[in-house]
């Protein structure tokens, strides 16, 4: 027997298990109203300082403007210059680079130290441990740029460690060296990028039943095997979540390329940002350096949307 049956307006509904659900009445309706207006400043915000300079730049990419004169419309020009021009591509290419240094590379090593870390979570020290990997991130990124270009520097730390043990045929001014500038500045990305992820992951594994750990221990399983069964499958939305942060940060760098090599040598290390910022003020091409910064929105948004994708399903039940 079809058990759900509407009655009229303000009433009482029978749901298929039985049991009386209740039709939304005017009160509510009014309620979820107000709702709206909640998040009204919010929106306010996001659409005065992140909308509307968002839709102006859309704009511009459509125009060929030296940022003063009179604008020519362009069309999709500048769009095909973005697939055309080596520059722009290879820019894309580096950036591609610095997700392997920025993302991968930090979320392996924080999986292989939190493999480690959970099998001693009363290890001593483990909190100055954690304190010391998560400082990175709460230092400009200025002070973070200077500080390595001194370690890579010819007469830097890194040249002398290597001259110490003999290996003085191996140094070089690494960041302007055309073979080792881009991987010299994704390694700063995956010293940036290690506290984070330990911090995420290490937080996945407080929520797991300790029980859960003692019974596969209990049954001899090793760190590995610990590690896959229990540890892994409960992280897996930190390490979405690791994954977001990090591509993302590595797709909208800037700061670093900026103060350490300035997209040198040649253009070893131009990123779509550094490439949007240098046509827009140094070369006068608003409209590319619009068109460039808008792809590279777009790439985010989709490389973003894949990734959270292999976020776990929440439960139904």
């Amino acid at each position: 027997m079809v058990a759900s049956a509407a009655l009229v307006d303000g009433a009482a509904a029978v749901a298929p298990g039985g049991s009386v659900a209740s039709a939304p009445t005017r009160g509510t309706r009014r309620r979820d109203w107000k709702g709206y207006l909640y998040v009204l400043p919010a929106f306010v915000v996001f659409a005065v300082f992140l909308g509307m300079p968002l839709l102006q730049t859309v704009w511009y990419s459509f125009w060929n403007w030296n940022g003063f004169g009179t604008a020519t419309w362009a069309g999709l020009d500048n769009y095909t210059e973005i697939v055309s021009d080596p520059s722009i591509l290879r820019s894309f290419g580096h950036s591609g680079v610095l997700i392997v240094f920025y993302s991968f590379v930090p979320v392996a090593v924080a999986l292989m130290l939190t493999a480690i870390l959970s099998r001693s979570p009363r290890l001593r020290g483990l909190g100055l441990f954690r304190t010391l990997l998560f400082l990175p991130q709460v230092i400009a990124s200025v002070v973070v740029a200077t500080s390595w270009i001194a370690i890579y520097s010819p007469d830097g730390l890194i040249n002398q460690g290597l001259r110490a043990v003999g290996l003085e045929g191996v140094t070089r001014a690494w960041l302007g060296d055309f073979d080792t500038a881009l991987p010299a500045i994704g390694l700063v990305g995956t010293w940036l990028g290690i506290g984070l992820c330990l911090v995420l992951f290490l937080s996945g594994v407080a929520t797991i039943d300790g029980e859960l750990f003692e019974a596969v221990r209990l049954d001899g399983a090793g760190l590995w095997r610990e590690f896959f069964a229990i540890t892994l499958p409960a992280i897996r939305g930190h390490i979405v979540i690791a994954l977001t942060l990090t591509i993302v940060a590595a797709l909208k760098t800037f700061d670093l390329v900026y103060v350490t090599t300035r997209g040198g040598p040649g253009s070893a290390t131009t990123v779509p940002a550094f490439e949007a910022y240098n046509r827009a003020f140094n070369t006068r091409e608003v409209g590319s350096a619009s068109a460039i910064a808008v792809t590279l929105t777009v790439v985010i948004l989709l490389i973003t949307l894949a990734v959270s994708r292999l976020q776990p399903k929440e439960d139904p039940r």
